[in-house]
């Protein structure tokens, strides 16, 4: 693409970006710690589960200090709902050592943002360019699929090269998150939105010779729990910490199927990437087990609990 054709995408995406970006929290700072708290967050979750835990994250924890000296329990209870929660670890981890080995002091450069636990490439590029401003480029699915369609190219090994060549020197930052956007929410998987598009001029296929895209077939999945409470606790069970997933977490005891539906209090739909669980739970007040923990009310809301122990008990009115 010729200088005259790339001033002309930039400013066309750029304007277009500060007319119709979507109003979200992040994008009201250039604090770098809160926009690394969101880059964390949207990785592998959609804006709209994000939204409701972005301002709940930093009241409990407003400053990396406040993160860094926290129980890793504590931070998993707070990052409850968002899944993957590795991410939750990494960024414990990631909080301690700015404190103790950067005396608090973010990292300015994408290359040392890297350096820290659970920061790739493309979040580190977009921490840097965002807070600091750094001429770096992102590359994620949605700026991908930009690139692919603008350029009428499947090369995507040449992907880094060409983001890295359409930004703005500019507005850095702005840039990055304004093809994001576009991807977002106009240069959408299978069905673009070509009218709307700022660039449509500049595009070499506008939509066209994408083969659409198939979400893969959910697997069905039907699962019991049992919820037992006595007096003002409910029983819960911890995952082992070998567990491959979620590991430490905190549940409710899991059961055999109930032997008939009068014996369900109620159920629950909830899905974990390509499977769909249908979850039934059977209350029993006051169940002898030989395994769990009674935890009072008021305390298990700050235990580290699944997202879908979380769902179910605030069902019950156990929790809020």
């Amino acid at each position: 693409m010729n200088s005259r054709r790339l001033s002309q995408l930039r400013r066309a995406l750029l304007r277009w970006y500060d007319q119709h970006q979507r109003d979200l929290p992040w994008r009201e700072t250039r604090d770098p710690y809160r926009i690394w708290i969101s880059e964390i967050m949207l990785q592998q979750t959609r804006v709209a589960a994000v939204l409701p835990r972005y301002g709940k994250f930093l009241r409990r924890f407003p400053s990396v200090e406040k993160l860094a000296s926290a129980r890793v329990a504590s931070v998993l209870a707070e990052w409850s709902g968002l899944g993957y929660y590795h991410r939750a670890r990494n960024l414990h981890a990631a909080a301690k050592i700015i404190v103790r080995e950067c005396a608090g002091e973010f990292p300015q450069r994408s290359e040392e943002w890297r350096k820290l636990p659970g920061i790739g490439r493309y979040t580190a590029a977009a921490i840097a360019s965002i807070a600091f401003g750094e001429p770096v480029a992102v590359l994620d699915g949605n700026v991908e699929r930009v690139l692919r369609r603008l350029l009428h190219s499947a090369r995507s090994s040449e992907s880094w090269n060409v983001a890295h060549e359409l930004l703005d020197r500019k507005r850095p930052g702005d840039f990055n998150q304004a093809i994001m956007e576009l991807g977002a929410t106009v240069c959408l998987p299978g069905e673009p939105l070509c009218g709307q598009c700022p660039i449509r001029t500049l595009c070499r296929t506008r939509g066209r010779g994408e083969s659409r895209n198939h979400k893969p077939r959910q697997r069905k999945v039907l699962v019991s729990f049992l919820l037992a409470t006595k007096s003002d606790s409910v029983l819960l069970v911890r995952r082992h910490a070998r567990e491959r997933l979620m590991s430490g977490m905190w549940e409710l005891p899991a059961i055999d199927s109930p032997a008939s539906a009068s014996e369900v209090l109620f159920t629950v739909r909830h899905s974990i990437t390509v499977t769909d669980y249908l979850v039934r739970v059977v209350a029993q007040p006051g169940v002898a087990t030989g395994k769990g923990k009674w935890i009072k009310r008021t305390k298990a809301d700050r235990l580290p609990l699944t997202g879908l122990t979380k769902k179910i008990l605030r069902k019950a009115n156990i929790i809020e």
